[in-house]
């Protein structure tokens, strides 16, 4: 239901009943006030604060999918988005050629409640002079910390541990049973040195990291004399690092790079974490190099495809430790990104700069 209604109910409550003539007029302007504002859809039951800004702009009315559990199904999306001016979608979302055909004309912006945006076909949204919001930066330190989260987890066998322990697997005191690898006196490389991986880097300090390597398209000193950190070429990367972080976007040149040919380069007692996109990993290739032994551990908190099914090969192995996609799962983050994206679609509507526009 289209949420302008809610303001209409609230006036029907206020004018006396029953109504009289001037009541009836006084809704019937509200009514054709709120008909005239424009539409949104939102692909998600996103969280609350996002929607308040919405509801308290008075600038839109707007329908939404109301789950949080389901995404809306492909069908249902393309006759809802059918006249709208805006869409704020999420990451599920594959906003395409046929969906934008569905839209029609009307649509000017579109506002995804991500920092990644390959869900988004940017040519088409380019060439149709549709403007893209995003939501980069208030997510950098809920990444941050989940990334040292799954890198101590997996380093220190953390998810083994408790299943032992849960189930009778404790016995006596062995002097290298569960043992792992320790952060103090290593190497930490970073894929892509972004604000993301600057954060983590920052965090890693205080556990007596001896050095930080990095590497991108280009050196990127500014954001490396933040954390002290060295840029070297990819296989230097894989070759020097103990624990090694992919924080890169994905682009095409970054598709499945992180595959066979960088973890034969690394230490056979080498930590592999990805925060960033699954697409940046060929997967079997990362299986390959764990169950082999050629790489130590890998913390993944993202895969291809998501979800990533429950008999995939990389679930039987106990040194590979699997997150669903849960890097920016704060309370706190999850409602600035959802007003951070509202922001950004009702400053599109207006003609103006958003808080956070994608350059297409």
């Amino acid at each position: 239901m289209w949420c302008s209604r809610v303001a209409l109910r609230r006036l029907q409550h206020i004018v006396a009943a029953p109504l009289n003539v001037s009541g009836n007029v006084a809704v019937t302007a509200m009514q054709r006030k709120m008909s005239s504002l424009p539409r949104v859809y939102v692909t998600r039951q996103i969280p609350p604060e996002g929607l308040k800004t919405l509801q308290e702009s008075g600038q839109v009315q707007y329908e939404l999918w109301d789950s949080d559990d389901v995404p809306v199904p492909r069908k249902e999306l393309l006759q809802k988005v059918k006249g709208v001016d805006a869409l704020l979608c999420v990451l599920t979302e594959k906003i395409d050629s046929e969906l934008l055909d569905a839209a029609g004309p009307n649509l000017k912006v579109v506002s995804t409640m991500s920092v990644g945006f390959d869900h988004l076909s940017l040519e088409e949204l380019k060439k149709r002079g549709i403007r893209v919001g995003y939501t980069p930066d208030v997510l950098t330190d809920a990444v941050a910390e989940l990334t040292v989260a799954l890198l101590l987890a997996t380093s220190r066998r953390l998810i083994e541990a408790t299943h032992e322990a849960k189930t009778g697997g404790w016995g006596t005191w062995r002097t290298l049973w569960l043992c792992g690898h320790e952060l103090a006196n290593s190497t930490v490389g970073i894929f892509g040195l972004g604000r993301i991986g600057v954060a983590i880097a920052e965090r890693l300090a205080p556990f007596k990291v001896k050095k930080f390597i990095y590497t991108d398209v280009a050196p990127r000193p500014e954001l490396a004399s933040l954390i002290n950190a060295e840029y070297v070429s990819m296989d230097e990367l894989a070759k020097q690092s103990d624990f090694l972080a992919a924080c890169s976007a994905l682009t095409p040149e970054t598709k499945e790079i992180c595959n066979k040919d960088l973890f034969s380069k690394m230490k056979k007692t080498s930590i592999f974490i990805n925060t960033s996109r699954g697409g940046v990993v060929q997967q079997e290739d990362l299986y390959d190099a764990l169950s082999t032994g050629q790489i130590a551990g890998a913390g993944l908190d993202v895969t291809v495809p998501e979800p990533l099914p429950t008999d995939h090969p990389l679930f039987t192995l106990k040194n590979c430790v699997i997150l669903p996609h849960i890097a920016s799962a704060s309370y706190s983050t999850r409602n600035e990104m959802s007003t951070l994206a509202a922001n950004n679609l009702l400053l599109g509507l207006r003609g103006q700069p958003m808080i956070k526009e994608l350059k297409l």
